[in-house]
């Protein structure tokens, strides 16, 4: 396994230095950490924003979508358990359904008690395709970008990496869902 090509110093490296005078205490791998982690997620973030647009999908509407698409047919949900996983208001929520049922990438399902309050929505036929086509392009660019830079044997390694990581974060502050708040242990 040969390390990951060193050619040039990433903007954190280049950085470092001048950070850790400014940051007594700080521990100067502990700082780099983070802030490599914080800004590929950041990058991570904006290639899936540009994959959304060029199929003219906001964020929040794909990861609205991404929570029905996940369920199992016939792709729908409660509007109140959608809003809870993404971490939404009900009012937020009620303008994104609007939106994406005027698109129409969702669509009611059917009444189960006659409240249209519980009445779920259901990812259209156009909008599965719609999400599917915005995954697929944020997963080839993601794709390209780690496969460019580590190989099958470093993705391992980094993912063995992490795992703890994120663990020993989320026991001590809360589960970090994919999307919405982090759910804070009190």
């Amino acid at each position: 396994m040969s390390p990951p090509d060193a050619s040039h110093a990433d903007s954190v490296a280049a950085e470092l230095s001048s950070w850790m005078t400014h940051l007594p205490g700080a521990r100067s791998e502990v700082e780099g950490a983070r802030q490599r982690i914080r800004r590929l997620a950041r990058l991570f973030d904006e290639v899936l924003a540009d994959a959304a647009a060029d199929h003219d999908l906001t964020v929040g509407d794909w990861e609205a979508l991404s929570v029905l698409a996940r369920r199992e047919p016939p792709h729908e949900g409660l509007p109140g358990d959608i809003a809870r996983t993404l971490g939404l208001t009900s009012g937020t929520m009620s303008l994104r359904i609007d939106r994406l049922s005027r698109a129409g990438l969702v669509e009611p399902g059917p009444r189960s008690d006659g409240d249209g309050r519980s009445r779920p929505i259901r990812l259209t036929a156009a909008g599965g395709r719609r999400w599917r086509a915005a995954t697929d392009e944020r997963i080839r660019v993601e794709d390209g970008l780690v496969a460019g830079a580590l190989d099958v044997a470093h993705l391992d390694a980094l993912n063995e990496l992490l795992a703890p990581l994120l663990v020993r974060f989320e026991d001590e502050l809360g589960h970090a869902p994919a999307t919405g708040p982090v759910r804070r242990r009190r």
